[in-house]
């Protein structure tokens, strides 16, 4: 039987695993129940796994019996978000949180796969390494999986993972999207203390007003991307947050400004953060203030392997049809953390589009309180990964 038949066998409990995972949320690096609920049915396949991150994350290994060989990674994120649900789903989370970008589905996904290696070991040579994360909103998994050895042990010699939804709208719903080349944008956070010198709102001569520095903070940081950067290159400096003041006839002490920055080349990205830096300290330098600066490098470029890209794009055409394969024109500018994994193994990263679409036409986005998907494109992004895991696992050395 072809995988596509024996993982549509599976769909069932991948709908399942989706729904009861949906009612139980967790945030960040905490996600006991989550945990719980993945083990139990790892356990159930007879599947070996160690826990990793203080028990919040979950590294588990196939082994094939054709022998030995080399390991690919198969990663899923597990971590929701803070925010109230409002999909009126039977199975809505009811404790405040929400998995409003997918990653139930995403564990899901890999449950199926999990479940088919479970019963197919006679099938492949190696080992297949199942990569449960938390964190992947914030404040990042990967990376301590990682430090802790979860691409070790047996060493991870490739990588795949996917995102469902609607992440990039240039890709055709019940199609895949991919790029064998940067993929998604680095993510970076910076957060600006403006500081001045308070004073009465009717003498702003015996003060400094951040107010009016964090105003021509603001106008300046946009000058970067529209100024300094080539036009054809994308890159992104949102301020998302401004704070300060008390009332209306008090100039405050202190202005906070919030951002995020985001480049699809390391090179860029260290000039953005060099620029923000020199933006801010002769603006405030000339009006007689001065300023701190937290700048946080988080998740790097997501840049799939050209060579596993297109190996990947072989064994795809072997479960999907060709108008469901979609090269995309351009990498979106949100961030992943699975860029890590990447920097550590040659792997790809591809889009499932796959939104849920309302009664009255409408597709709620990522991180929207009525965010939905599709569960019956769940056999496509399960096929793909038990495809391109087995054509990687028994191809010959080269």
């Amino acid at each position: 039987m072809e995988v596509m038949e024996e993982v549509k066998l599976i769909h069932s409990d991948m709908i399942r695993w989706r729904r009861d995972l949906h009612q139980i949320p967790e945030l960040n690096l905490e996600l006991p129940k989550t945990v719980k609920y993945v083990t139990k049915e790892l356990d159930k396949m007879g599947i070996v796994y160690t826990t990793l991150v203080n028990g919040n994350a979950v590294v588990a290994v196939i082994r094939g019996e054709k022998g030995e060989g080399k390991t690919i990674g198969l990663r899923a994120d597990m971590d929701a978000l803070p925010i109230p649900e409002e999909t009126g789903l039977e199975f809505a989370s009811k404790n405040g949180c929400m998995h409003a970008c997918g990653h139930d589905g995403h564990t899901a996904m890999l449950l199926g796969a999990a479940k088919y290696f479970s019963t197919h070991r006679k099938e492949f040579r190696g080992n297949v390494k199942l990569l449960f994360q938390p964190g992947e909103e914030y404040p990042g998994g990967a990376l301590p999986m990682i430090e802790e050895g979860a691409m070790e042990n047996p060493h991870v010699d490739a990588v795949m993972g996917l995102h469902e939804g609607i992440i990039s709208e240039e890709v055709p719903v019940g199609s895949i999207g991919y790029r064998d080349s940067c993929m998604m944008a680095s993510m970076d956070r910076f957060l600006i203390k403006i500081i001045g010198k308070g004073c009465h709102g009717a003498y702003p001569q015996m003060g400094v007003d951040p107010i009016l520095l964090a105003s021509e903070v603001v106008l300046a940081l946009q000058g970067i991307v529209s100024r300094e950067i080539k036009a054809t290159e994308p890159a992104i400096v949102s301020v998302c947050r401004i704070q300060g003041g008390y009332c209306q006839n008090i100039i405050p002490d202190v202005v906070e400004l919030e951002g995020t920055v985001r480049a699809t080349n390391e090179s860029t990205r260290k000039f953005l953060a060099e620029r923000i830096e020199s933006i801010v300290k002769n603006i405030t330098a000339a009006a007689r203030g001065s300023y701190e600066l937290e700048y946080d490098f988080k998740y790097p470029v997501v840049m799939n392997d050209k060579k596993f890209t297109q190996e990947f794009l072989k064994s795809a055409r072997k479960v999907l049809k060709e108008e469901q394969i979609y090269q995309m024109e351009a990498p979106v500018l949100g961030g992943e953390d699975m860029a890590y994994f990447l920097q550590k193994a040659p792997g790809t990263f591809f889009f499932l589009s796959n939104p849920k679409r309302y009664a009255d036409g409408t597709i709620y986005p990522h991180h929207n309180p009525k965010f939905d998907i599709d569960e019956e494109c769940f056999v496509l992004g399960a096929a793909l990964f038990v495809q391109t895991a087995l054509d990687f696992l028994n191809k010959e050395e080269e």
